[in-house]
């Protein structure tokens, strides 16, 4: 069973994991939950598009970019919240990025 998944040095719990292949490039797809404490960290990464994916438990490495991104919450400045989020990564050809 899948449970972490590293973007870039960021470690994220997970707690749904699907993989296949497109065109010939990986994507996962993964759902998480979100603190209101961790929102802000999160959604900044998250704004960076690109990353460095890792699936430790799968022995999966590659350059990902997000395909599809959404969450239960559009804010979770308020404290004790919790937001389910959902996050697609594909892999990116070498010598391409978004």
């Amino acid at each position: 069973m899948v449970n972490k998944m590293i973007l870039n040095d960021t470690e994220i719990e997970i707690y749904q994991y699907e993989e296949e292949k497109v065109n010939g490039l990986q994507m996962i797809s993964v759902h998480f939950k979100v603190t209101s404490e961790q929102y802000h960290d999160i959604t900044t990464l998250l704004y960076k598009g690109t990353y460095q994916v890792k699936i430790p438990d799968r022995n999966l490495s590659f350059t990902g970019t997000i395909r599809q991104y959404f969450t239960s919450f559009t804010n979770l400045y308020e404290k004790g919240q919790v937001g389910d989020f959902s996050l697609s990564l594909i892999e990116v050809k070498e010598g391409r990025t978004k």
